[in-house]
């Protein structure tokens, strides 16, 4: 588990480093406010994506992982087909009504119609992210673990660069090509490995015969797709409502530290979801092993992001002007806020694949809804009495009432509950993060100081347990020896 984390965690490092440098040379040529419409570019986007994908990456991972553990090579084949023809289809439906309707998108959510013309470029990335949502599906279902990352490295470092030579090269009409550059090269770099699989095996499938698969998982697809859809409105929401109340530097400063957190963050949940999900649902109908699944999961995460967390709350002023501007300094509250709130959301995210996996399709809706109404209402009435801090708090009351729901759910679902080591290690970095969060606020450098200095014992803790952990006699490792029994017979 942790060697096929450990590749994909490398790939995130490259990622994040090119991601830094693509955020710092946009906040010195387009300034707050142009990297507000950045992330609300992106923002549209991905929302729009979402909506035309029906849920198809989700869905389509956990139906060809399932194919494949089942060892019918025929179904295997018959899921792929269904996949690609129905996301070809969904791609071109969803770029062209995208592109039909940015006018209105332009008005309605940039509140300037005068970028329609921008906005319909959009349509291209639309559809290329479904496209490469369902390569993405099927990499990860047939656990091509390598390929993954590679498509990830060379993404994420060709869409920094051709977006930062946009940027250099045209100033502020370059925007549209970097928010275009990342969907663009995932596509080509997806459709580059996927090429390399070998073609589907068993013969050509009927039409009716692939409609009925493609439902079945557009049914399942659905609820990713709605879950999806809610937090991805809801995150859409909050911009505009900075926007529109606060203005377009406020957007920045929110766009700031949102980059930061979903930037570290992504490293270490992303590289461990990948292989985590397929995992929890070959596990889910056994209740002890999901349960010592998510436990793990959730121990690492911990122990993986604990000491980041830390670090960044006693250096928020130093990390916003290194990685942007002095004109971000409001950024740093947010960040401050949103660094408390990424505490329950590693602790919440393995617990909300309980329901994925176990394929509680509308739980999962409801789970989410619920979350997104808290950060939307907590902004709506934050923004007029804190101002754009409001996006901050919102984000911890969000995932503080998020953590219990997926807990208690988890719970019903497998019986789970966290074994003691992983309640010891969330408490040790709540203490710590609370604080260095208040002696930072007291003051700046005593804050930097202490966050450091708790950084750094807790990373060495971290190197200690996950060394115990990984070790031919420990519970990972042992885990991982008997993965690899069960996958060759």
């Amino acid at each position: 588990m942790l060697r096929s984390s450990s590749i994909i965690g490398g790939a995130s490092v490259v990622n994040i480093l090119a991601s830094l440098v693509k955020m710092k040379i946009a906040a010195v040529l387009l300034g707050p406010a142009g990297v507000g419409l950045v992330g609300l570019y992106q923002s549209l986007m991905q929302t729009a994506g979402s909506v035309a994908g029906l849920g198809l990456t989700n869905s389509g991972t956990r139906q060809i992982a399932a194919a494949s553990a089942d060892g019918g090579a025929a179904e295997v084949g018959r899921v792929r087909r269904a996949l690609f023809w129905g996301t070809l289809a969904q791609a071109i439906l969803g770029a062209a009504l995208f592109w039909l309707a940015s006018g209105w998108i332009a008005t309605r959510f940039v509140a300037d119609p005068e970028r329609a013309a921008q906005v319909a470029w959009l349509s291209l990335g639309v559809g290329l992210s479904v496209a490469a949502g369902a390569q993405s599906a099927l990499l990860i279902g047939l656990r091509r673990i390598g390929d993954i990352a590679r498509v990830q490295v060379g993404s994420g470092s060709g869409g920094a660069v051709l977006g930062v030579a946009a940027l250099w090269l045209w100033g502020e009409d370059g925007l549209i090509a970097m928010v275009l550059a990342a969907p663009v090269v995932t596509f080509l770099l997806g459709h580059l490995y996927v090429s390399r699989l070998e073609r589907p095996s068993g013969p050509s499938d009927p039409l009716p015969l692939l409609a009925r698969e493609w439902s079945a998982m557009a049914r399942l697809g659905f609820a990713f797709m709605m879950s999806g859809l809610i937090a991805m409105a809801g995150f859409l929401a909050v911009r505009v409502l900075v926007q529109r109340e606060l203005g377009a530097e406020a957007l920045g400063q929110f766009q700031a530290a949102w980059a930061i957190g979903m930037t570290y963050l992504g490293f270490v949940l992303g590289a461990m979801g990948t292989d985590y999900y397929p995992r929890l649902t070959a596990a889910i109908g056994d209740r002890a092993a999901a349960v010592r699944l998510v436990n793990e999961q959730t121990e690492v995460a911990l122990l993986l992001c604990g000491p980041v967390i830390v670090a960044m709350l006693g250096c928020a002023p130093w990390v916003i002007r290194l990685l942007y501007t002095a004109e971000f300094g409001p950024a740093v509250e947010i960040l401050r806020w949103q660094l408390l709130g990424d505490i329950f959301k590693v602790m919440s995210w393995p617990l909300g694949f309980i329901i994925l996996a176990a394929g509680a399709g509308k739980t999962f809706i409801v789970t989410e809804s619920l979350g997104i109404c808290v950060f939307v209402l907590g902004v709506y009435f934050g923004l007029p009495l804190i101002g754009v801090t409001a996006t901050g708090v919102a984000f911890l009351a969000l995932y503080v009432v998020h953590l219990p729901l997926v807990w208690w759910l988890g719970r019903r679902q497998i019986g789970f509950c966290w074994t003691r080591a992983v309640r010891v290690q969330a408490i040790a970095v709540i203490g710590a993060a609370v604080a260095v969060d208040s002696a930072a606020r007291w003051s700046e450098p005593l804050g930097a100081v202490l966050g450091m200095v708790l950084a750094l014992g807790m990373a060495f803790w971290t190197v200690m347990r996950l060394s115990e952990k990984t070790g031919a006699g420990g519970r990972l490792g042992r885990m991982a020896a008997l993965g690899e029994r069960v996958r060759n017979g």
